[in-house]
């Protein structure tokens, strides 16, 4: 622990070189690909971020997160989930794959991770944040995962924590995770050996760290990509969810009553894929996880209109259906849900978006179930813009949109 702590300070003090980045991931993981049911891989397309690794401001107020002076309550994830306001991914930066090493965390464009940032967040009202983190890129042939990485990623949770805020840890664009039978071995495999490290890491953590088995898995590249799934990766998806709790309740410590996340194929909100997903039994700390940019021709889609109203049906309706089947299917059954990603991309019509946050995320507190917006660091260009938060400078780009989520 001692040296853990030590690291952290280290951290914070040391000079970093400045390095210019690509605003870009390698060809093969690039592009948006369109959806019906609004879904994004999250990856970047021809967006402009602030970019870029700097020598970030000292973090005198930084205190270590040490979790044994932080007991673990035993609560039902239906309490847990009523406690989360709202929430900010940290997004493009842990989960960039791009660099090497350490350089990961920068590839994309967004600098470096502070305490300070995480100050800001609390600071805006949000009380919890999801922190996307890419394993696959920093694990050698025998699964094992760079302990630098690893470290790295403890610092930044500890970042979160230290602030009191809920704090979600997943695996993130993972391209050899690709669910169908041929693959699910080896996936089955990998994926253990994933949660098998970052539980022994994070055992002695308390609920506010919450662990996210997967992302969006999916079919990359086929037809139905987006469009909700078939059975055969509905099933695969059900296997790879339980062998990610199965592993980490064997784990001992405080993730026999870790709150859990379990994902819908490709976190899809589509009714089927959602009826497709299966919940473990007699275990009352697990949450559904789903992603929905709803409207998806106003939210996500370039090609889509950027006006959105609260006084129009065709505006309003698919947000509605969306939370009445959320309703219908989980939280009917005192099953819990987050949806881990929202957001509405900028298409130069800041005064609809506003609009549209504060409908979403109002209903979405009535319904009680917490939404976190997607913040990729990305302001301008034709990619998926959908930052609202300077890193670099701690300010908000848009403290509308803040507002808006706040319910202010």
């Amino acid at each position: 622990m001692n040296k853990r702590i030590s690291a952290v300070i280290l951290s914070l003090v040391i000079t970093i070189t400045l390095c210019g980045c690509p605003t870009q991931p390698p060809e093969d993981e690039t592009g948006l690909t369109s959806s019906s049911s609004g879904f994004t891989n999250n990856e970047p397309e021809d967006s402009t971020t602030l970019g870029g690794m700097y020598n970030p401001p000292p973090d005198d107020n930084f205190v270590p997160y040490i979790p044994l002076e932080h007991d673990m309550r035993d609560i039902s994830s239906m309490e847990l989930v009523k406690e989360i306001k709202a929430g900010w991914n940290l997004g493009n930066t842990l989960d960039a794959t791009g660099g090497s090493g350490l350089s990961s965390e920068w590839s994309w464009g967004n600098p470096r991770t502070t305490y300070s940032m995480m100050m800001v967040i609390k600071e805006a009202g949000f009380d919890s944040v999801r922190v996307p983190v890419s394993w696959g890129k920093h694990m050698d042939e025998n699964y094992i995962i760079d302990p630098d990485w690893l470290d790295r990623v403890e610092e930044v949770v500890g970042y979160v924590l230290a602030n009191d805020m809920y704090c979600i840890l997943n695996t993130h664009h993972e391209r050899w995770l690709f669910p169908n039978e041929e693959n699910e071995a080896q996936n089955t495999e990998q994926l253990i050996a994933i949660w098998e490290q970052l539980s022994e890491r994070f055992a002695d953590y308390n609920e506010k760290l919450i662990f996210e088995g997967m992302n969006e898995p999916r079919w990359f590249g086929a037809p139905n990509e987006w469009n909700g799934g078939t059975a055969e990766a509905w099933g695969v998806v059900n296997r790879l969810n339980a062998a990610f709790v199965e592993t980490v309740r064997a784990s001992g410590g405080n993730n026999e009553i870790r709150h859990l996340m379990i994902v819908t194929y490709a976190a899809s909100s589509e009714r089927r894929a959602m009826e497709a997903l299966e919940i473990p039994e007699n275990d009352d700390k697990i949450i559904v996880s789903i992603h929905a940019y709803t409207p998806w021709a106003f939210a996500l889609n370039a090609g889509g209109g950027g006006k959105w109203s609260a006084t129009a049906q065709g505006s309003t309706t698919p947000i509605i259906e969306l939370f009445e089947n959320i309703k219908e299917l989980y939280l009917d059954k005192g099953i819990p849900v987050i949806l881990g990603e929202t957001g509405a991309r900028d298409k130069d019509n800041l005064d609809f978006r506003v609009e549209w946050t504060k409908y979403y995320f109002t209903m979405a507190r009535e319904y009680g179930v917490p939404c976190y917006w997607w913040d990729n660091g990305s302001f301008t260009g034709s990619g998926e813009v959908f930052g609202i938060f300077n890193r670099r400078e701690l300010i908000w780009r848009y403290p509308e949109i803040k507002d808006a989520i706040m319910g202010v």
